[in-house]
This record gives C-alpha cells, structure tokens and sequence, in this order.
C-alpha cells in the first residue's frame, strides 16, 4: 500500500547520538508532504479525466458505428438522388449565372454612381471650402482694416429734446 501524507506527516525517527536536526528533517518532511499531495492531486485529476475520456471514446465509438451504418443507407438513397439532383443543379446552375451576371451589372452600375458622387461631393468640397476661405479672409480683412478705428472714433451728435419726443413717437 503506498504511502500517504498523514503517514509521511506521523513517521517518527529515533534519536541517536548526534542525529540528524530535527528542524531541517521536519522541514524536508513538510515540502515532501506538499509535493505528495500535490501528485495525489494530480492522478486523481488524470485519472477522473482517463474516465471521463475513456467514457467520450466509448460514446464516440458507438456513434461512429451508428453513423457508418447510416452512411451505408445514405449511400444507396445518394445515388438515386445524385442523378436527379445533376439535372436540377444544371438548371439551378443556369438561372443563377444569369441572376449573377445581373447583380455584377447592377452592382458595378451602383459603384460608377457612387463614385460620381463622391467626386461631386468632394468638387462640392473644395469650392465650399474655397467660398469659406474667401469670406474668411474678408472678414479679416474687414477687421484689421481702418475703417473700424474710424468708427470707434466717430461721436454721435446731440438730439435736442424736441427731436428725441418725435423719433420716440413714431
């Protein structure tokens, strides 16, 4: 019977004359005890997964043979079938090299649209970009022109007391 951790953990050494130090042996005997348990662990696992294994082969194995007796049938029906399925597949084949000469002329119609379009837009792009730029730069122009010294130095004349009552009126 193989040893155990609790028996590596229980077994006493006699003492003699100049023996060997009980806390190194100690020490040595609880690292041998972790390592023990680790590799029972460890077959444990490996063996529940050799079942567990074992267990998927089995089941495989069964489905191979129900499926290998399936395919003797499927066989038999696939020839009868096979020969009308060539007929259909080359009526199949035909309609859907018409319908996919159809799509690619559709498609490529839609792809020349598409980039027309994105070259309107970006030419779109450009002069708005260009308007935007112009008016801008007229802005600008505008502010750091003189005239807006001009205006800040201009006063506005006084209104007598007759003239303000009639604008405030109308």
């Amino acid at each position: 019977m193989p040893l155990t951790p609790l028996d590596i953990h229980n077994k006493e050494f006699s003492r003699g004359f100049r023996g060997y130090n009980e806390d190194e042996v100690n020490e040595f005997l609880d690292q041998v005890i972790k390592d023990y348990e680790m590799v029972i662990r460890e077959k444990k696992q490996l063996e529940e997964k050799v079942t567990e294994l074992t267990e998927k082969l089995n089941h495989f194995t069964n489905i191979e043979e129900t499926l290998n007796k399936s395919i003797l049938v499927a066989q038999e029906t696939a020839e009868e079938i096979k020969r009308n399925a060539e007929r259909e597949a080359k009526l199949i084949i035909k309609e859907a090299e018409k319908n996919a000469e159809r799509i690619i002329s559709e498609a490529l119609a839609k792809s020349r649209k598409i980039v027309m379009e994105i070259e309107d837009l970006k030419r779109q792009s450009r002069v708005l970009r260009t308007r935007f730029r112009m008016l801008v730069e007229a802005q600008l122009e505008m502010l750091n022109s003189s005239d807006w010294d001009d205006l800040m130095e201009f006063k506005v004349p006084e209104v007598d007391a007759e003239k303000k009552e009639e604008l405030s009126q109308s």
